[in-house]
């Protein structure tokens, strides 16, 4: 999970398996695989950054 700013500046959390497109303009629109858009402030570089750094996350070992 990736946590992004909403346009309107409420704070969401995004299941980043179910992201299947992000388009930048002004803002960055999220496409989910159900088809569902939401419109963040983020970049999709940011968003990107945010993606590897959650999946990175998950490969490290726990003690």
């Amino acid at each position: 999970m990736i946590y992004l700013t909403r346009i309107d500046g409420r704070p969401i959390t995004v299941n980043n398996d179910e992201i299947e497109t992000v388009e930048t303009s002004f803002d960055s629109t999220i496409t989910f695989v159900s088809g569902r858009k939401i419109v963040v402030k983020e970049s999709s570089e940011i968003i990107t950054e945010k993606v590897i750094a959650f999946r990175r996350s998950c490969l490290v070992p726990t003690k």
